[in-house]
């Protein structure tokens, strides 16, 4: 199976180039942790994990890759003079908690800034060396117009590039344009590390192509992240690997949309944000990994009660049919819709196409239940790529066949619009000790309490 996606830097669609056809190594911008991460945060993460999911199901052997940032201009200021260190450490065990409970694992490798100083500080020495970069009263910029390549990533002219450093530095810098790999340690700093050049810190950039380049090399395969960091930071960290190293840091850029509420973009610089945690609380991870997968990964997604609505009534849906399959074979005249599914995945990860073709399943096996049960594994294997097989484990008793028999009868019934007959159906089957609700163009069978 070819797998293919876009890729931001050619802005087109390219296909996966795993090293010695098996190995794919994936690097993905993890939050910075100055307070609780929002459902947009989830976002990548939900993303990412799911495509390591389904590569993996394709027999390729993944690295999953996503940094923590704990040294950042952001976190002195929500520190506010107070330990800095101290809230990094507890915002990153929110993160890990918060996330851990999207279900969909870690990912293989969680590097922390503040734990990669050495190889930021050698990264920027090289880049001093071959002239990419210069020192100046204890910062050190990485000079922008070295890099012939610049503002290919983003797509921006170069004149027309604003790094949002503000004036931070610009005394001290050749041209505007250039940006901070190290930061001499200001007053109110309570974290600084000893380098050639000074008590300081990491700049933001530096710190993803350290770590990147120490745990998959040069040339991995997939650089993730939100669309938002197109510019500045990836073009920055792309820009820095090649000047040290004379080399693309990455061969595909992938780039998901951001999530919306109402017009604007989440973000907690307009402090227009969900919180994870109380998303996860109000609805579920299940409704939450069905609602980040129901749109391409590439395209903004709206977030409100209505779009969670729909992902929990879909939930209701898949469950029902997971509680009324047998486990065992599916019917090889089924399968089409299951390589409909891995081919929608294999198109740039197209999940809603993906999803379409579940659905399209789960309609086909209702059909066929009536002339007997339909085997669970295709579904099953669909299902657990999407971080879904919870549904399997979570859907309760089975059924007995004569309840499903009675159920399948009502439904019939109900087809007919011999409604009488489907509430006589309805009473017989709680008598049995099951309720059942119409779901989709199926049913749902639940358990009555005794």
């Amino acid at each position: 199976m070819e797998i293919s996606l876009y890729d931001t830097m050619t802005a087109r669609t390219q296909p996966l180039r795993p090293r010695d056809g098996r190995a794919v190594g994936i690097y993905v911008c993890g939050p910075t942790v100055y307070s609780r991460v929002h459902i947009g945060n989830a976002r990548p993460f939900v993303v990412f994990a799911l495509l390591t999911r389904f590569l993996r199901r394709t027999g390729l052997e993944v690295s999953l890759v996503c940094n923590i940032t704990d040294v950042n201009d952001k976190i002195y200021a929500a520190a506010a003079g107070g330990d800095s260190a101290a809230l990094a450490r507890e915002m990153t065990g929110h993160y890990i908690a918060d996330t851990n409970r999207l279900g969909l694992g870690r990912p293989d490798h969680e590097p922390l800034a503040s734990e990669s100083i050495a190889a930021i500080i050698d990264e920027i020495g090289t880049l001093i060396d071959t002239g990419h970069a210069y020192e100046a009263d204890g910062d050190v910029y990485f000079r922008v117009r070295s890099d012939p390549q610049y503002g290919r990533l983003s797509g921006r002219d170069i004149e027309q590039m604003d790094q949002g450093e503000e004036l931070e530095g610009s005394e001290r810098k050749t041209d505007a344009l250039d940006f901070a790999l190290w930061k001499a340690q200001k007053p109110g700093e309570d974290v600084a590390w000893q380098s050639p050049w000074g008590v300081g810190r990491p700049g933001w950039h530096i710190e993803c192509s350290a770590m990147a380049e120490s745990l998959l090399g040069v040339g991995f395969e997939i650089h993730g992240g939100g669309i938002d960091l197109a510019f500045p930071h990836h073009e920055n960290e792309a820009a820095q690997t090649r000047g040290a190293r004379g080399a693309e840091l990455a061969q595909i850029w992938m780039h998901n949309g951001m999530l919306e509420l109402g017009t604007q973009k989440m973000g907690k610089s307009t402090g227009n944000v969900a919180a994870l945690h109380e998303v996860l609380d109000e609805h579920g991870r299940d409704a939450v990994v069905l609602y980040l997968a129901s749109g391409h990964y590439r395209q903004p997604i709206a977030f409100g009660p209505a779009e969670l609505a729909q992902a929990k009534r879909s939930v209701a849906r898949i469950a029902g049919a997971a509680r009324r399959l047998p486990p065992g074979p599916s019917p090889p005249e089924m399968a089409p819709l299951r390589e409909r599914f891995l081919a929608a995945l294999a198109d740039d990860f197209n999940t809603p196409q993906a999803l379409a073709a579940v659905y399209d399943w789960i309609r086909e096996a209702n059909r066929r239940g009536e002339d007997g049960p339909v085997g669970s594994d295709d579904l099953r294997e669909m299902l657990d790529v999407l971080g879904l097989a919870s549904l399997f484990d979570d859907a309760g008793p089975r059924a007995p066949e004569a309840v499903l028999e009675l159920a399948g009868e009502r439904q019939a019934a109900r087809a007919a619009r011999d409604f009488v007959s489907a509430d006589r159906l309805r009473a017989t089957i709680e008598e049995h000790g099951w309720s059942v609700r119409d779901a989709g163009d199926g049913f749902e069978l639940v358990a009555l309490e005794r």
